[in-house]
């Protein structure tokens, strides 16, 4: 974490970081089909801000015993669990969520990540949408 920030203040990361809690977040991009690439689902986001932090969430159906197993290998690599459950067809419907930048390369790779992740606990990874603050109006 203290290279985090070394590199943030040597070469102009945001002061602070992206609150992933924040009530004012609206759904920027998203990908729901597994066939469709994270280049174009990006590509079509016109209201992605490219060069600022955005909250990527992954929204995952597992078995309720497979939840919090799967919850703290993706807490590794920074992933906290975010909203309520939401049981449907035996499956536990969960939001893993992290604060990062979005490009279509890391965006590929944690949704390839979280399909994995999915599927060895015994589930299913829906798709994901990344979330940031409204844009200023011009």
């Amino acid at each position: 974490m203290v290279v985090v920030r070394m590199w943030r203040r040597l070469f102009g990361g945001s002061a602070q970081a992206l609150d992933p809690a924040r009530e004012d977040l609206v759904v920027v991009a998203s990908s729901f089909d597994d066939a469709e690439a994270c280049s174009t689902a990006l590509d079509r986001a016109s209201e992605l801000d490219r060069e600022a932090e955005a909250v990527l969430r992954h929204h995952l159906r597992l078995p309720a015993e497979q939840v919090e197993a799967a919850c703290e290998i993706a807490g590794y690599d920074g992933y906290e669990r975010a909203e309520g459950d939401v049981a449907s067809d035996e499956l536990v419907s969960i939001i893993l969520r992290r604060v990062q930048r979005l490009d279509p390369l890391t965006c590929s790779q944690e949704r390839s990540r979280m399909a994995g992740l999915a599927q060895r606990h015994d589930g299913v990874a829906d798709g994901w949408d990344a979330m940031q603050p409204p844009r200023p109006a011009p």
